[in-house]
């Protein structure tokens, strides 16, 4: 059964969020998943030996495919999503990177006509309310305080569309901001940050609800001195990003936040820059220049990683096949619980009767991404899988 507004797929092992179905049949129509299971047709496309499970959800990604979401360019942002699309990211909230106030504003109006218009979920401002002795690939001497004043002049300047902002708590200003950003529903991300564990828990108190790539822009954990590491991971409110890229962290790391939070408290992020998608040289990131070789991203001076050139497909692909996640874990991680932070689980990140028809298809041997659908229309594959993405 296959119209231009109704599809079934049959044969495909689906990951629902009740558990896994072999042999299964999802039926398509309007671009929403319209129920599972009936007798098979034949217009059915065959999906025996692929594994379907929901769109992936990305709440931190900067650009990719050369492109990036602090040019302040349409076009570009376009390019960057459409590029993580093909990956198998069918909701992306955009990343910004520290700036002048009023360029990142500039930016955020940019980007929210493209959440207007479908494009994007929403956009997420890292920096540049963060600390100087973890900022990372921000430039130092655009850094601010979170006065909670000028917090809200980017977050006004998204226009309803701002999602999250990364913050540093222990600085002037800093609680404050996060308290208002809560009552603005408006997530305040824990990170690149020099907080102690007391400061953290603070933030936590006062509404954050996310721990921006933990681990990587924040002290270590000591066993006199704990920092916010051990407040994020233990605080059943706290979402903690990862990146799964085999450069940010170690898997062992990955193994001891999935057995202290479990998957229900992970978001899988790519925290991707303009390379992702593309291959080794020079991108800019915001106002700094960034080397890429061998897929790493590095600052052009070597003082540090400069995000990753992950795209969630391979994130996805690595979880099960390296960091031992089950088929129903990883969907959790990557689709699931970012779309509840967002609070748009009623509409995506899982596999359900009334949802948007976002999909990721990979095969059921290697996990590699083989067709992607976004709202009921196929962005990669599609009838016959005539168009299929290179490994």
């Amino acid at each position: 059964m296959s119209t231009a507004d109704r599809t079934a797929l049959a044969g495909a092992r689906l990951v629902l969020p009740d558990g896994v179905v072999d042999d299964g049949r999802i039926v398509l129509a309007g671009g929403r998943i319209d129920g599972f299971g009936g007798e098979a047709e034949p217009g059915d496309l065959d999906l025996a030996g692929y594994t379907v499970v929901p769109g992936f959800v990305d709440l931190h990604v900067h650009g990719g495919g050369g492109a990036s979401y602090a040019s302040g360019n349409a076009e570009e942002a376009l390019l960057a999503a459409r590029t993580h699309l093909e990956h198998g990211t069918t909701t992306t909230v955009a990343s910004t990177v520290t700036g002048e106030i009023d360029e990142v504003a500039r930016q955020a109006a940019v980007l929210a006509e493209l959440v207007e218009d479908g494009v994007l979920a929403g956009i997420h401002f890292e920096g540049p309310f963060i600390s100087h002795n973890r900022c990372g690939a921000h430039r130092p001497d655009l850094l601010r305080y979170p006065d909670p004043a000028l917090v809200r002049k980017l977050v006004d300047a998204a226009r309803g569309h701002a999602r999250m902002v990364t913050l540093a708590p222990e600085l002037p200003g800093g609680l404050d901001s996060v308290r208002m950003l809560a009552d603005l529903g408006v997530i305040a991300a824990v990170g690149h940050t020099d907080a102690d564990y007391a400061t953290t828990l603070a933030a936590i108190e006062a509404g954050a609800t996310v721990a921006t790539h933990l681990f990587n822009g924040m002290p270590g954990i000591a066993h006199r001195a704990p920092g916010p590491i051990v407040a994020l991971l233990e605080d059943e409110r706290v979402v903690v990003e990862l990146i799964n890229d085999g450069v940010h962290l170690h898997p062992s790391v990955l193994d001891l936040v999935y057995r202290t939070a479990g998957a229900a408290r992970v978001a899988l992020i790519t925290d991707a820059m303009g390379a992702a998608g593309m291959g080794d040289g020079l991108y800019p990131l915001g106002p700094l220049q960034v080397e890429v070789k061998d897929g790493i991203a590095m600052l052009t001076d070597g003082s540090s990683i400069a995000g990753s050139t992950l795209t969630l497909d391979r994130a996805f692909q690595r979880a099960v096949t390296i960091g031992g996640l089950t088929l129903p874990e990883a969907v959790r991680s990557l689709s699931t619980t970012p779309a509840r932070l967002l609070g748009l689980d009623g509409t995506t990140g899982s596999l359900a009767t009334g949802k948007h028809a976002d999909l990721v298809v990979v095969d059921s041997a290697s996990y590699r991404l083989v067709a992607v659908m976004r709202r009921g229309r196929w962005a990669v594959g599609g009838e016959g899988f005539d168009v299929v993405r290179p490994a």
